[in-house]
């Protein structure tokens, strides 16, 4: 005789479900903040991502590759002519030599690189320095890996004017149980890039500990006013304990399709494939190989920093004429601004009243740390066409 047993409530699986390993991990600010203008109409530049659509060339690219029937699992570490295109991109940006059969990895995107990463190497109890404000992946990836994650936050420049990395406090934080320093130049949401001195600081403190680096680098080719990036693999110190990650999608304005990628010593590149090949184990076939050919012609990604200033300045010049104030911004498609002259209200609800009653979506600057910090300013998104840009700046005149 079959006994039907009643479905479990939604308490009876709760409690089956037992704590949360991520207790303070809800919906995230951009999928809130997306939804928000979604409903009411408002245009987004919250979330990051461009609003045209990627190169004819490139799309052509996967559908040739579709035909020729690459269609099935590519090798775990990804397609070998893709990996040797990164490798050689590396050399000629950075020159820096990785080796592509075993120091490049082809991943599910930058955030699956940056979780893949962290697993790799954090055990229960490490510590992990992060810098605030940060994007959200790091933390949840940081606590999932049984680390615990220390935010040193950025400093701020003279009247609050703009942001610069705290190494005095970076150095302070740096103890025996230290394994991990997370950096993200150019640095969302701040727009700020690591210059010389940054590298030489930073330098120092590896010479000095046994940190490990992981280096988000997914901006790497929007940086602004003729400034060259600050990749870590430009450092023979800083480079043998680094994992970089890029990102494909940022690149080549295809956020959705995930494809980033990891470059690190083969000793580092072992124990993340470890992880990888559990993780997701392979990336999408047809646009690797689309992807590898597509990097034969370097024009698009060496002209990404001019196509983003001219946006950047666009928007810039229009906030000017508004009663909100622009921070810097020397990389990323993101800049930061101050609208104390607006309003006393905090981040979140200034971004969600912006949104419902002035239809121009933001994000609050303090989603981005771990104990929010209320500078009343938010982050807007300038990877959009100029009409778009055009659209909101109008709208945000008039608040």
């Amino acid at each position: 005789m079959t006994t039907t047993l009643p479905p479990p409530t939604v308490d009876d699986l709760e409690a089956r479900i037992g704590p949360s390993k991520l207790p303070r991990v809800g919906t995230t600010i951009f999928t809130v903040m997306s939804q928000a203008a979604l409903d009411h109409g408002a245009i987004n530049l919250g979330q990051g991502f461009p609003d045209w659509d990627c190169a004819q060339r490139l799309k052509d690219l996967v559908a040739e590759a579709i035909a020729a029937g690459h269609n099935q699992y590519p090798p775990m570490a990804g397609v070998p002519a893709l990996r040797r295109r990164i490798a050689g991109k590396q050399l000629q940006l950075y020159g820096r030599a990785y080796d592509a059969d075993t120091e490049v990895t082809i991943t599910a995107g930058a955030t699956q690189a940056i979780m893949t990463a962290i697993f790799a190497v954090v055990r229960p109890g490490d510590e992990v320095i992060v810098v605030e404000p940060v994007y959200d992946s790091y933390v949840p990836s940081i606590l999932l890996a049984g680390g615990r994650p220390v935010p040193v936050p950025l400093a701020t420049d003279g009247a609050g004017t703009g942001y610069r990395v705290d190494w005095d406090a970076i150095e302070r934080h740096v103890s025996s149980r230290t394994r991990l320093l997370v950096l993200n130049f150019p640095h969302n949401p701040t727009g700020i890039t690591l210059q010389p001195d940054d590298v030489k600081r930073l330098e120092r403190i590896v010479a000095a500990s046994n940190l490990l680096l992981l280096s988000d680098e997914v901006y790497e080719h929007i940086v602004f006013d003729g400034a060259a990036h600050a990749s870590l693999a430009r450092s023979a110190i800083l480079a043998r304990r680094a994992m970089i990650v890029s990102s494909f999608g940022k690149t080549f304005h295809v956020t959705g399709w995930k494809v980033g990628y990891c470059c690190a010593p083969a000793a580092l590149t072992r124990e993340f494939r470890k992880v990888h090949q559990f993780m997701v184990f392979t990336v999408n076939t047809p646009v690797q190989h689309a992807l590898a050919r597509y990097l034969e012609d370097p024009t698009p990604y060496l002209d990404l920093g001019r196509l983003y200033q001219a946006k950047r300045d666009l928007f810039v010049a229009g906030l000017s004429r508004s009663r909100f104030r622009a921070l810097p911004c020397a990389g990323t498609y993101f800049v930061i601004a101050d609208y104390a002259a607006i309003s006393d209200e905090a981040e979140a609800t200034f971004a969600m009243r912006l949104t419902r009653e002035h239809g121009v979506a933001a994000i609050p600057v303090s989603a981005f740390y771990d104990e929010p910090v209320e500078r009343r300013r938010v982050r807007f998104c300038f990877a959009k066409g100029d009409a778009t840009l055009s659209q909101a700046l109008e709208r945000l005149a008039r608040v």
